[in-house]
């Protein structure tokens, strides 16, 4: 299965569950490697994440994966903070840092796909980045991965913005 379509379907099976448990879903990663597959999600809290926040996401999320088994054999299911180089998947992720440090790899097939420089916000589906004084256009649904660039400072400043928890239902 293509890694895009992958994630979007982890997502919908996943994100109302953590939406519940009052988390959001950062970013779901697909990798693999010679020690076997692994399906990472970021999820991010008002006050942060920690282990126990992760395990009880991952209690949550693992029966509902079995269940819709959209992932092929084996593999190990982590959860985790998004940390200082958070992911950016969702387009209102462009929106939210906007001002922010980031590096963005397009698909292959475009003549250019690598920008790191600064996210300029969103314009219908695109997003804008100033790379080296230029604004640059991005597709959208041509972003393989993006991922904040950050020191210490704009990390603390960036989990102070974090979205409110919503109550459970």
């Amino acid at each position: 299965m293509d890694p895009f379509e992958l994630r979007m379907q982890v997502r919908a099976i996943i994100e109302p569950t953590v939406r519940r448990l009052c988390y959001d879903l950062i970013a779901v990663q697909w990798a693999g490697d010679q020690k076997g597959f692994v399906l990472c999600l970021f999820i991010d809290g008002p006050g942060g994440i920690g282990a126990d926040d992760c395990a009880q996401v991952s209690v949550h999320v693992s029966p509902l994966l079995d269940e819709a088994d959209p992932i092929r054999g084996r593999y190990k299911l982590e959860v985790s903070s998004p940390g200082i180089d958070r992911p950016l998947e969702r387009l209102e992720d462009f929106q939210r840092f906007d001002g922010c440090r980031s590096k963005i790899l397009l698909f292959e097939g475009h003549p250019r796909r690598r920008y790191t420089g600064v996210l300029a916000g969103v314009d219908g589906e695109e997003v804008l980045i100033v790379v080296d004084g230029q604004e640059h256009k991005v597709d959208y649904d041509a972003i393989e991965k993006a991922h904040l660039v950050l020191d210490l400072h704009e990390y603390e400043q960036t989990r102070h913005a974090a979205p409110p928890k919503e109550s459970p239902e």
